[in-house]
Order: structure tokens, then sequence, then C-alpha cells
């Protein structure tokens, strides 16, 4: 049956393959006749004459080629007739003689055959021929340096020289970078988020009781009522927690308020706002002393609140009544003339007419703190000096300027009030030098027990040591021994000042601070245990010669001792002793 019609059926799924391939039966029929053409001609017949006429003929075109027969194979074998050649045939019958030629070239070991020219007629070399490195000479070969002249092996790290030729290795690496070395990895960069990560070491399992129960009366503040009398201890506890978590909110800060009150204490109030500060003033109109910690938002609206709702008033310690302006002060000065006790730290507002209306008005004034007041300066002690004979502690430590206060007038002051102080802070007057110790404290002092002045560079270690060995010869009769001192951050006081400061104090010394005494010797370090039997809290801290034996002597000898601080004592091992209910702290092996 013939096949030549125009009526096609269904193909098989390889026909539909091989067309989606680029397999069609006209390049399945070249192919073949390449085949044919490759394979010798054959030579004259041997056959006899009647057979050499029964070739049979090709009757299939090349358009009946299909995969429904390309498979069929014909058992009958015919001699191959020679087929004319297509333009295409021929060229892909060269290109495959000289691939075949260029091969037998490179197993010869002719090298020269990789660097030929690349205008090649094979078009599948032609366009990878262009890219060859052709001036490069091979691998393994010698040549000499263009810099050094010297001869060395070609790797596929040398380096051409600016000026033609190659480089050697050496020389490689002293004209620039090094070719052998490797990439840097990437630096991997860390996350925004990990560098705002605080990490915390403290982990709370269980919430502790005072927590517990300041958030539940904090949660029913309105029932608080219920309790019953919670008492002035616990009262006291419960605003020291409230103040750790900083808590106390004008809502629960009622739970504090009593119109019987004549104590209330706030250790953190800066949620307060002024209006709760004026109420506090209303619901405690009984009030005669009053500390309120970190209360910046007083302004002269509260203490205008003050001035007419807390008329017994006797004693008011403040930490940062910033806004607070000075007309405020005086018209408060004015309506509590009984006032005994003002202290106040950071009150950038505080001027010299504050002084002048306190020191006119308050005459009955014993406890006075102006510490880190931007303003002070000599004018202050003048109006102070008007206190005469009724202070018992003065407070002058940190002025906005450090040499605010002159040495001629702090010892002027002294001469005024001096006779009855028991508390002396002068800490961070960088005028003062060992003059003031001698012509302000030695010939004025009767009854000083707490000594402060810390951060005084122009104290010296021999005038401080004579002070100290001359002050009970001065006078009759001599201050007696002080209970707590401080020259910490004294950097020029030593051996000396110590071994003085504990013949006269040691025996009734009950703190001591000698914080930054480096140059301290062994020697008299040791000695304090010994000489300061009643001592409770201890910081010898950067003393540089602090070392275990030290320790040792502190508390074995001083039964009372309760803190001992020794940050940057470097010379403190593993084996430092300890003891029961003494807090050592800063021991750097203890914290490793």
């Amino acid at each position: 049956m013939s096949r030549r019609n125009n009526v096609r059926g269904p193909t098989s799924a390889l026909t539909e393959f091989l067309k989606e391939s680029g397999i069609t039966p006209t390049t399945i029929a070249r192919r073949v006749r390449t085949r044919e053409v490759d394979q010798p001609v054959a030579g004259p017949s041997t056959l006899p004459d009647d057979q050499q006429d029964e070739e049979p003929e090709r009757t299939r075109d090349a358009d009946d080629y299909s995969s429904d027969n390309l498979d069929d194979t014909d058992t009958e074998a015919r001699p191959k007739k020679k087929v004319k050649l297509s333009k295409a045939a021929e060229a892909k019958l060269k290109a495959k003689e000289k691939a075949k030629a260029k091969s037998k070239k490179k197993k010869s070991g002719d090298d020269d055959a990789d660097y030929s020219d690349s205008g090649s007629d094979d078009p599948y070399t032609a366009l990878a021929g262009m890219w060859k490195d052709t001036s490069k000479p091979p691998v393994g070969s010698f040549i000499d340096c263009a810099k050094c002249g010297n001869q060395f092996t070609v790797t596929k790290y040398t380096v051409a020289a600016s000026g033609g030729g190659f480089l050697c290795h050496p020389c490689a690496k002293a004209s620039g970078p090094d070719p052998f070395k490797k990439p840097a990895a990437p630096r991997k960069r860390r996350a925004v988020t990990d560098k705002r990560t605080v990490v915390n070491f403290e982990e709370r399992r269980f919430p502790s009781l005072a927590s517990m129960c300041v958030s539940i009366i904090s949660l029913h503040i309105d029932d608080v009522e219920a309790l019953g009398d919670i008492g002035s201890l616990n009262m006291t506890e419960i605003a020291k927690a409230i103040a750790r978590d900083r808590s106390l909110t004008p809502q629960n800060a009622t739970l504090f308020y009593n119109v019987e009150n004549s104590t209330l204490t706030l250790y953190d109030a800066t949620n307060l706002t002024p209006p709760a500060l004026c109420t506090l003033s209303s619901l405690n109109p009984n009030l005669t002393t009053l500390r309120l910690d970190f209360c910046g938002l007083i302004n002269d609206e509260v203490i205008d609140a003050w001035t007419t709702a807390l008329p017994n008033l006797r004693r008011l310690e403040l930490l940062g009544p910033f806004l607070v302006h000075s007309n405020a002060w005086q018209k408060f000065f004015a309506a509590h003339s009984l006032l005994e006790g003002f202290l106040i730290t950071q009150s950038p507002r505080f001027d010299v007419e504050s002084v002048r209306s306190l020191a006119e008005h308050c005459q009955n004034m014993s406890e006075l703190r102006l510490k880190e007041i931007g303003q002070m300066s000599d004018d202050f002690l003048t109006f102070i000096g008007q206190l005469r004979g009724q202070l018992t502690y003065l407070d002058l430590s940190y002025p906005g300027v450090p040499d605010a206060l002159t040495e001629e007038a702090v010892i002027t002051l002294m001469e005024a009030v001096c006779s009855n102080l028991e508390h002396l802070d002068l800490s961070g007057n960088t005028q003062l030098t060992d003059g003031f110790l001698y012509h302000g404290l030695k010939p004025y002092a009767r009854r000083l027990s707490t000594l402060v002045m810390s951060n005084v560079h122009e104290l010296t270690d021999a005038g401080v040591a004579e002070f100290f060995d001359t002050w009970n010869t001065a006078v009759d009769p001599p201050n007696p021994p002080l209970v707590s001192i401080d020259f910490s951050r004294d950097q020029e006081l030593s051996g000396k000042a110590l071994a003085s400061l504990l013949a006269h104090s040691g025996k009734a010394l009950e703190q001591l601070n000698i914080n930054g005494w480096r140059a301290t010797p062994e020697k008299v370090l040791i000695t304090i245990g010994r000489n300061a039997p009643l001592l409770k809290k201890l910081d010898i801290g950067w003393c540089r010669e602090t070392d275990d034996w030290v320790i040792k002597d502190v508390v074995e000898n001083c039964e009372k001792i309760g803190e001992i601080k020794v940050f940057g004592c470097q010379r403190l091992t593993e084996r430092c002793p300890r003891k029961r209910n003494v807090n050592l702290l800063g021991v750097e092996t203890h914290t490793i």
C-alpha cells in the first residue's frame, strides 16, 4: 500500500520527541549519505555480468523516512552506490580531517600546535583558540626573570613584567600583592540587633517576698486599708523595695500618706508629678521631716504648696530639685523660720540670694548640705558664717567649679562655725592644701567626728602626717579621735599619713576610706587591723601593696568588720582569707 498521500495518521511518542529535538527525516538521510561516502568505493566487480545488472533500485525517497520504519532492516545485501555530497556535508568532512591531523601532531609532542593561529576553519575550535594566552610560555619550561635575570620554572602563578618578559616568584612578591596569597574570607558583619543586646547574667528563678508584696499592694492600692496597721518599720522596707523597682507612682504613693505622719521618706520619686507632690503635702500636713530622692519634677509650684501646707517642717532633704528657682526658695525660708535641717544636692538655680534668705530667717539651722551647687562661690560662705555656733553638720562638697572656694574663705568660715561641727565634708575643693588643716581645723575643731576630704589633690603625705601628729597638742581641750575618715583619691598620701592617722584616731575609728593611696607600703597597711579594732567598713582599693596578709590581719583583729573593698589590689590570691558575715568586694581571683 502506497504511503505517498496527504493523509497522515497519528504519530508515535518517539516521532514527536525526535521532532522536538530537531531530528527530521532530512537530517537522518544526510547522515546516512555521509557514512556511505566515508566507506571506500568498490573496484571492478568480480561478479558475473548477469548479476551486475541486477542491482536493486532505491525506491524510497528521503521523505519516506519516519520513526516508524527506522528500525526496519533489509536482509538483502545491497551494493552501496556512490552519492554526491552536499556542500554542508563536504565542509563537515573537511573539518573532521583537520581535527584528526591536529590530534596526530599532539601525540607526536609538537607543543607548538597549542599556540597555533586561531584562524581555524573548524567552527568548533576557532572560537576557543581566540581566548588562549599565546604570549605566556608553557608551564614547566625554564625562562629568565625580567628583573633579576635568574632562571626559574614557569607555573600558573607566573606574573608578567610591566616592561616585557616574566617575573620569578620572589620578584613578583616584592613588586606588589602576593600572587600566591589566597583571598581572605569576607568578614561576617555582626547584626545590629546583636550589638545592642545587653547580656544580663542575673537570673531570678523565684520572685522575692518583698517584690511579691509590692506587686500585690500596687494592684490593690484601693483596698490597702484592709491590711490594717502595717507599722513604720515595715513601711520603710516597702518603700525601699519599691524604690529598687522604680515602681512608685502617684496612684500607689498614697500608701505612705497619713495625716498622723511626722516623718516621710521616699527613696525614688522619679515618677511623682508636680500635682502628686502637692497632694503629698495636703495628705501629710503634720510632717516635720521629709526626704525625697530623685525628685527632679519638683518645681516652684510644689515649693509654694509646701510653704503653706507644711507649717511644722523642721528638716528637708532633697536629691535633684533642678527646677526650683531662687524666689521660691526665699518664700519657703521666710515661712519656715524654725527649719533646722536643709540638705539639697544638685540644685543649679540655688544662688547667693537663696543663701542670704536662709541665713536671715533660719537661725536655728544645725544641718546644712549644699552639695554640687553650680553657683557656689566665696559669697555663699559669708552668709553661712552667720550661723554661728549652731551648725553640727556641714557639706559643701563638689561645687560646680572645682576651684570655686578659696582656701582663705574656707578658713574664715571654719573660724565662725567649726566649734560645734561634728560632720565636715569638703570633697572636691581643689584649692584646699595642707594649710587648711593647720589653720582651719587644728585651732577651731572641738567635736569633729567625721572628716571627708576626698579628691583634694593638693594635700601631701608629710603635711597630713604632721597634722594628725600635732592635733592633740595644739589646743586644749583637743578634738577627740575621729570615727569616720575619708581621704580617698588623694594620690599624694601614703604610709606616713596612714600611720599618723591610725595613731591619732585608730582606737575610735569605725569607717576608713583610703582608696587610691597606691604607694602605701605593706608594712603600714598590715597595721590597720591592730590599730583600728572597731572598724566596720574599710576601703583600701587601689592600694597596690595590699596582699593576703593585710586582709588576714583585718578580719582577725576587727570583730565588727562587715565590709572590705579591695578593688584594684592585684596581689590578692585565691587563698585570700574570708570570714562569715564579712563582704569582701573586689578580689579578682574570686570572680574567675
